[in-house]
């Protein structure tokens, strides 16, 4: 049954709460071992599964789940779209990618597509736990160098024509704007951005929330992406 008053708080904000966890996987095995996983863990509980992106994107709004681990392949709707509409919402949760292969297309268009990260299906347990925790705590699981490595290592036939879009996109940024959203592309915190610019960390965290609204954005390895693609790095 949906909840008629909106999701729970998330991030920060969650308090002491449980992190509220839900599985898309076509292959129910799969999903049974995510939730025997997570069964140890008091601090995580699997409010929700899904057979596919479809069923995805309804029971985002009837569970409002704090993040997603979602399988990338799958029939009738799959990973990438369901990224996608789930992310085009507002307060949206955070989606993790379950892939078989680190380095291919489909990683690279649900990370472009607002997931925050992606682990593979052979991810150690205690790996995947960890991975849970720190994007519900509003964190990203991806480097710099894995983003670099991912673009490097799948090829791109549109990618003159996906620099000049990018470009065009950081031309409406300020200059501390563009300094920023290059330091976020080099995996630099907040912290560390604010000293390598000599600006206080809220001011670093003004700058990237302004970055996100004007580039229609809405996490760090999204930026991220949009730098490399700018070939700012």
């Amino acid at each position: 049954m949906a909840d008629v008053n909106g999701p729970p708080a998330a991030g920060p904000d969650r308090g002491r709460r449980p992190i509220r966890l839900a599985v898309v996987d076509d292959d129910p095995l799969v999903r049974a071992g995510l939730r025997i996983l997570v069964g140890g863990s008091p601090d995580i509980e699997v409010v929700a599964e899904a057979a596919d992106g479809a069923q995805a994107v309804s029971m985002v709004h009837a569970h409002w789940p704090d993040v997603i681990l979602m399988d990338v392949r799958m029939p009738r709707v799959d990973g990438l779209v369901a990224t996608r509409r789930i992310r085009s919402r507002p307060g949206a949760p955070e989606i993790i990618v379950l892939t078989t292969f680190n380095a291919d297309e489909y990683v690279l268009d649900a990370l472009r597509g607002g997931a925050c990260g992606f682990l593979l299906k052979d991810t150690p347990p205690r790996e995947i736990l960890a991975a849970v925790r720190t994007v519900a705590a509003g964190a990203a699981i991806l480097s710099p160098a894995v983003v670099r490595r991912l673009i490097d290592h799948v090829a791109d036939p549109v990618a003159g024509s996906r620099r000049a879009r990018a470009r065009e996109r950081l031309a409406a940024l300020t200059d501390r704007e563009r300094d920023v959203a290059v330091l976020v592309g080099q995996g630099g915190s907040n912290a560390e951005i604010a000293a390598g610019l000599g600006m206080g960390v809220p001011t670093v965290k003004g700058h990237v929330s302004r970055l996100l609204a004007k580039l229609g954005l809405n996490n760090r390895v999204q930026i991220a992406l949009l730098v490399h693609d700018a070939e700012l790095l």
